[in-house]
């Protein structure tokens, strides 16, 4: 026990030193930015770019790591994390040039992304090596530590300026590299078995790596992952744009904290109750209803007047995005067979980036020339056509 425990308080800093700087360099993205003088389409292109080298970034990292050779999970991430240090170092200095600060926020905004499910595939590479990890219990707590950050540092920021991201980030990536430099796996556990090998490119030889085999074989995930394309423009429009919405409502940076802290503290129990039920519900339907609780989200937005309104719709995360996010990978593995499922996972990643990328390139130019509320109804009635498609696929046999 005391074996586990320590395993699992190191890899619970990775997660929460990880989740500090998500909330200071993405949910705050839209607020530094802003502050630096770009405009709202400004932004909008920015994290586009990030979230597209993102995507095209992941599966080339993923194959190098797999590869035998210097770069493993653990010094990939030690390697990120000093990027992303070191980069919100040099926002320091770069004299409010916007050509320096795009270049540098889309770097560590790219990083930060691309090194996110490495985390996830450190955890199952240790737990092979006996190294007994809680991830339920660290991955929590990660999603906790970004809501107690997003509860202080919006009112940090209204009083001390955006600068105060960039020393919260700093402070948590060198935390963050000291203790990934000492997460090393025992020596005698290191070595996997050569034998698995020849099996492992048998199966890969066997499974549908081909796109438009995969595709005609699963033709129901294919029209659901076009739906979760739909779900995710519309959080992601709310997510980088939240301070703008806001401040129509006569909100500032601590309101977005609070509306931060109350979305993220409550994935905490979807995380702890969703064994008992996904016993009564599949996670298909599960999946429909995340989506359902997408458009309902938002659609709150449209016709918001006050703060109590923000609240009430960032309280459906509850049912939307924390759902989404834990039936996924349950959804993958009974749709798909196990050769596949490798593969369901990724195009789930990629769909929620595809939707990532057009709502950036179109939530900032809406907002620019035509406002907020044409903003939030373009991202209801994509995310209604979600809620359409994704019920038709599970009326689909996978």
């Amino acid at each position: 026990m005391k074996k586990s425990g320590f395993w699992t308080f190191r890899y619970t800093l990775i997660n929460a030193t990880y989740f500090i700087a998500f909330c200071t360099v993405h949910a705050y993205a839209a607020v530094y930015l802003l502050a630096h003088g770009f405009t709202n389409s400004q932004v909008g292109i920015l994290l586009a770019v990030a979230n597209i080298l993102s995507a095209v970034s992941q599966p080339f990292i993923a194959g190098i790591i797999d590869k035998p050779g210097p770069l493993t999970n653990r010094r990939f991430i030690l390697i990120s994390v000093l990027v992303i240090m070191f980069g919100s170092l040099a926002l320091f200095f770069a004299n409010g040039s916007k050509a320096v600060i795009f270049i540098v926020y889309v770097l560590i905004y790219m990083i930060q992304f691309a090194y996110q499910p490495v985390m996830t595939a450190l955890f199952f590479e240790y737990e092979k090596a006996g190294c007994n990890i809680y991830y339920g219990l660290a991955r929590g707590l990660g999603s906790a530590s970004f809501a107690v950050t997003s509860a202080f540092v919006g009112k940090a920021v209204e009083e001390n300026g955006v600068n105060i991201l960039l020393i919260v980030t700093i402070i948590s990536m060198l935390i963050s590299a000291i203790v990934i430099f000492t997460f090393r796996k025992p020596e005698e556990a290191s070595v996997l078995p050569e034998g698995q090998e020849p099996d492992q490119k048998k199966a890969e030889e066997e499974a549908h790596n081909n796109f438009f085999d995969f595709a005609k074989t699963y033709p129901s995930f294919m029209l659901f992952l076009l739906g979760t394309v739909c779900f995710f423009f519309a959080h992601n429009m709310i997510n980088d744009f939240m301070i703008q919405i806001i401040r129509n409502l006569g909100g500032g940076e601590t309101q977005l904290g609070y509306s931060n802290f109350l979305q993220a503290i409550l994935e905490l129990p979807v995380m702890a109750l969703i064994g008992f039920v996904r016993k009564k519900i599949t996670p298909g339907k599960l999946l429909c209803i995340s989506g359902t609780a997408f458009f309902v989200k938002i659609l709150i937005l449209v016709f918001g007047v006050s703060m109590a309104g923000v609240y009430v719709s960032r309280s459906f995360q509850l049912f939307a995005g924390a759902v989404f996010i834990a039936e996924a990978a349950y959804y993958v593995s009974q749709t798909m067979e196990e050769l596949d499922q490798v593969k369901g996972q990724a195009f789930v990643t990629s769909a929620i980036t595809v939707g990532g990328v057009f709502s950036n390139l179109i939530s900032g130019f809406i907002l620019d020339h035509l406002g907020i509320r044409v903003m939030l109804i373009t991202g209801t009635a994509v995310c209604g056509v979600g809620v359409i498609i994704a019920w038709a696929a599970m009326r689909k046999k996978a």
